[in-house]
């Protein structure tokens, strides 16, 4: 595999990505230096699907509170998730009915893979075989990231039919046993989300529906709090995706700060989970990207979880080469399990090694 160089220290490496030629050394330590270079990535990331390359800013703008972005927008401008002021009660969206168990970032700790929380919250005392989780795709996202595994939603934020919280409800059949809002991310349709998902609550009649979501967690406190009730009462989890510690070095791999995301977290960890300790409510994953996200990285989230509660599962994601990071490798068993080791020694009593069939055998 190719090398590439960090412009900064001149190191060479193969987990150097040559989307940003920077490596992590210097994007944490010598940031102000390196800023630029970062902003000039994104900027290339953006271009192709019209995205604007910072969070909009304008005077006179109208203010939209639903992500930690917070854009003022002006009639004609879309946000830094590719939508317009308001334009939230009609959904860029796609779904598919997906077998369950399904590989989910909960499924070693929820309902559907494990039978968890039977019967109130769990059609078996097993994985449930023969139910079916509702995945809703999102076509839009608060953040940037390089290494998207997801990117061709970006493709179709504006090309594909608006669809009505309604419609999107009546696909719940009556092997539905849970929907997972994922993306892109739902932060940006929230209000649509959690519509869609009140409707279909309402039409269940006595059947189990979770309600579940996979998210970066940038959502507007308030937003996040209806997205974790909704998933308190009905058996579901929420599904934080922590890609990065270092808010420098998540800023360069996501294009926005981590600020909102760990805030979002420890409010859901201190105000919600004694009130359903079983099944799971709360999940953490991070996703080891090569190079940059290193057992140092796991370390620290892994303690910022223990530290509000150590029985919070936390899955660690092998990585596979994608969008403006597709020249890196996947994740090595070593790195992986480097990470995992760090991660329990951080005072975590759950976790656990997803995509395992990704891992890598060279070392890194």
């Amino acid at each position: 595999m190719k090398m590439s160089e960090c412009i900064h220290c001149n190191r060479r490496s193969r987990t150097i990505s040559s989307s940003l030629h920077l490596c992590a050394d210097c994007i944490k330590n010598h940031y102000d230096d390196v800023e630029p270079l970062i902003w000039q990535a994104h900027a290339a990331a953006r271009k192709p699907f019209s995205l604007p390359q910072m969070p909009p800013k304008a005077n006179d703008g109208k203010l939209c509170n639903i992500c930690y972005n917070e854009c003022l927008l002006k009639d004609d401008e879309v946000g830094y998730c590719g939508l317009r002021y308001g334009g939230r009660r009609l959904a860029s969206v796609s779904w598919y009915d997906d077998p369950l168990p399904t590989n989910c970032v909960a499924t070693w700790v929820c309902p559907a893979g494990t039978g968890v929380g039977y019967p109130e919250f769990a059609y078996r005392q097993g994985p449930e075989y023969g139910y079916f989780n509702l995945a809703v795709f999102y076509h839009a996202c608060t953040f940037d990231c390089l290494f998207c595994q997801n990117w061709h939603y970006k493709r179709m934020t504006h090309t594909s039919r608006l669809v009505s919280p309604d419609e999107l409800a009546s696909q719940v059949h009556k092997r539905i046993a849970c929907i997972c809002y994922f993306g892109g991310d739902p932060t940006p349709f929230l209000p649509h989300a959690l519509e869609a998902s009140k409707i279909a609550l309402k039409n269940k009649s006595n059947r189990l529906l979770r309600i579940c979501w996979e998210t970066n967690g940038s959502a507007h406190p308030k937003l996040m709090r209806q997205m974790v009730e909704l998933s308190l009462n009905s058996g579901g989890c929420v599904k934080f995706d922590l890609k990065a510690w270092n808010e420098k070095l998540h800023i360069a791999l996501c294009g926005v700060s981590n600020k909102r995301t760990l805030e979002n977290f420890a409010m859901v960890a201190n105000e919600y989970l004694l009130k359903r300790p079983e099944p799971p409510l709360l999940v953490a994953s991070t996703l080891l990207v090569p190079g940059y996200v290193d057992e140092e990285e796991v370390a620290a989230i892994a303690k910022f979880i223990a530290d509000l509660n150590p029985d919070i599962p936390y899955s660690l994601l092998a990585f596979a080469p994608q969008f403006y990071m597709s020249d890196l490798p996947t994740t090595s068993r070593t790195h992986a399990l480097r990470c995992l080791e760090a991660a329990r020694a951080a005072g975590l009593t759950r976790v656990h090694i997803g995509n395992v069939h990704l891992l890598g055998s060279a070392y890194h």
